[in-house]
């Protein structure tokens, strides 16, 4: 198609030049025809302007001679002697009796006196071309051996008088001017095409100029390029249109911009339709295969209990244990899928508060100790008792019971990666006897200076996340030791709610491979910063009450006041938050006891 637009291109001729083709070619048809009309008819022309001028000359001698005879000599001498000059006239007037009115001033009048009288007799009507007779005059052409010569001649009678006359113009003359017209109109043609060339390329060059610029810039809007703009002004219908050209120029560019905006939009929600679909198959397949073998082995084990292939109380004992750890971890699956869904739809609302991060972290520490030990690992928080933060607080509680639990199913000797219940029980008895174990899971928490941010780590001994894993464990169902997991019972989704969390908060979270081990990280903003900085006046930096106590013993006397108030101000809301815990307490109670059942 491109070939064939070049070649159409190449084929089309230029403006300018088929219009000087155009008007070069109409003025020589006007110039020829001009040169063809003046030899053909100027002749005649000529011939009838001449007898048109005899004409008149004949109106005027005959209104100037009266009925009786009487000549107007004072006339004939000055006016008609102009006449007679101006178009090269001759002329004789004879009475009735043929006798000349005017003296013969040359041979010439003799002669036509004679000729005049020699037509009116009819004796010389030889070598004579009639134009023209009725019953007063004649027009004739005579060609006159003796001079070789030819004459226009108007001869007859005077109406008023009754005298003859005759006038004759020589014919050479017309046809001379004729000849001479012609050349000159030749020569005018040649001169005026000349000159019309010079001017049909200017004035074609000055019409198609604004075209071509139009043409280049219809081919560049064609090319979508809308930074061409027409520049040639004028007020006339070119002007106009190149302005229209730019008007269109922008509104093609602006409708352009619309659409490419519009496309990409609607190639997200094409992407995104595309992603959520990937993820809806994904999610049911990993939720099917998820299900699949602990379905299974309850079906299995059911199947068992009902064909009574365990017989003594043991067996089905186990067979039992093992149908309700299954639909334990069933109904743990689908809490966590729940828990994520809302968290990745934002149907469950962030509620940011100030809370004591080291508090809750010291107290979720406690509570899962027990869980290490069994392990074999030991588990221990180094960071402040007490830390403010802003988050929120049960889902913050969240996360940290998904990292550690990973910590704790991934806690394994760093040489040999093994997890054997076995030999954590037998870590565990050593434990509990002294022995140091190689197993250990600590959870930092510090401040990042500068940034106003504290970060919060857990760090668990044994083996490294290979490098191309480590930014695919926060994805749904995904595993790195597929075999492991399913050991102890891991779903793939907790570090799945981990991640949706912290994009709620909006804050940072990671996982990096350290020495002898695996550091999972997050990120809060520093609530106790703000306190800081209303106290930086004063020089103040205290966190805790046993900080507030110390500042009470040492610094000046200002510092030793303000210290005080600080400590002040600390028990009162410790008595506060003591008071409504006890009304807590006494609501519970006073529930407890009109319970008629006695349930709690």
């Amino acid at each position: 198609m491109k070939h064939s637009g070049k070649t159409k291109r190449g084929r089309q001729r230029s403006i300018a030049a088929q219009l000087s083709i155009l008007l070069i070619g109409v003025l020589v048809l006007v110039m020829a025809a001009m040169l063809f009309v003046n030899n053909a008819y100027m002749a005649r022309f000529y011939e009838m302007r001449l007898r048109h001028t005899l004409a008149s000359a004949y109106m005027q001698v005959d209104a100037h001679i009266s009925e009786e005879g009487h000549v107007d000599e004072a006339y004939f001498e000055d006016e008609f002697s102009k006449v007679e000059r101006s178009g090269n006239i001759s002329m004789v007037v004879l009475d009735r009796d043929f006798t000349s009115l005017f003296y013969f001033e040359d041979r010439n009048e003799e002669v036509m006196a004679a000729r005049l009288y020699a037509y009116s007799f009819q004796i010389d009507d030889g070598d004579v071309n009639i134009l023209y007779s009725d019953e007063y005059y004649t027009f004739q052409r005579k060609t006159d051996d003796k001079f070789n010569s030819e004459y226009l001649e108007m001869w007859g009678i005077l109406p008023r008088s009754g005298y003859h006359f005759m006038m004759r113009i020589p014919m050479e003359s017309i046809q001379t001017s004729a000849k001479i017209s012609n050349e000159f109109i030749f020569y005018t043609i040649a001169l005026a095409i000349l000159i019309g060339i010079i001017l049909i390329g200017w004035i074609s060059g000055r019409i198609t100029r604004p075209i071509r610029e139009l043409t280049q810039l219809s081919e560049r809007m064609a090319n979508l390029d809308f930074d061409a703009k027409y520049t040639g002004g004028g007020a006339d219908e070119i002007g106009q249109l190149g302005e229209h050209f730019n008007q269109m120029s922008e509104e093609l560019e602006k409708t352009i911009s619309e659409l490419k905006t519009a496309n990409n939009e609607l190639q997200k929600n094409l992407d995104e339709k595309t992603r959520i679909d990937d993820m809806r198959r994904e999610f049911l397949s990993n939720v099917s295969h998820e299900l699949k073998t602990p379905i299974a082995l309850i079906q299995g084990y059911a199947e068992g209990l009902e064909d009574c292939i365990a017989d003594d109380p043991e067996s089905r004992e186990y067979y039992l244990e093992v149908i309700v750890d299954e639909a334990e971890k069933m109904n743990q699956l689908v809490q966590k899928l729940l828990t994520l869904n809302q968290l990745e739809f934002g149907s469950d609302a962030v509620e940011m508060v100030r809370f004591d991060l080291g508090e809750l972290i010291e107290g979720k520490v406690a509570s899962t100790k027990i869980l290490a030990d069994q392990k074999g690992a030991d588990l221990r928080y180094e960071g402040p008792s007490s830390i403010q933060a802003w988050g929120d607080e049960f889902k913050v509680e969240e996360v940290l019971t998904n990292y550690l639990s990973n910590a704790i199913n991934h806690v394994d000797d760093a040489e040999t990666g093994q997890n054997m219940r076995q030999e954590s029980l037998e870590r565990a008895e050593g434990a509990l006897e002294g022995a140091a174990p190689d197993r250990v899971i600590i959870v930092r928490t510090e401040r990042i200076h500068g940034s106003g941010k504290i970060r919060t780590s857990v760090y668990n001994s044994g083996s490294h996340i290979p490098e191309e894993d480590l930014d695919l464990v926060w994805d749904k169902f995904y595993k790195v030791d597929k075999a492991r997991t399913r050991e102890y019972g891991g779903s793939g989704v907790g570090l799945s709610i981990v991640k949706a969390i912290m994009e709620s908060f909006h804050q940072a979270y990671g996982v990096r491979n350290v020495e002898d081990g695996v550091e999972f990280w997050f990120e809060l903003e520093d609530a106790g910063m703000e306190r800081q900085e209303n106290e930086a006046d004063d020089g103040l930096t205290w966190d805790t009450i046993d900080d507030l106590l110390e500042k009470t013993q040492t610094g000046d006397r200002d510092q030793r006041r303000a210290g005080e108030a600080a400590v002040k101000e600390e028990l009162k809301k410790i008595l506060k938050q003591q008071k409504e815990e006890e009304i807590v307490d006494a609501q519970w109670v006073s529930a407890e006891s009109d319970d008629p059942s006695g349930d709690v």
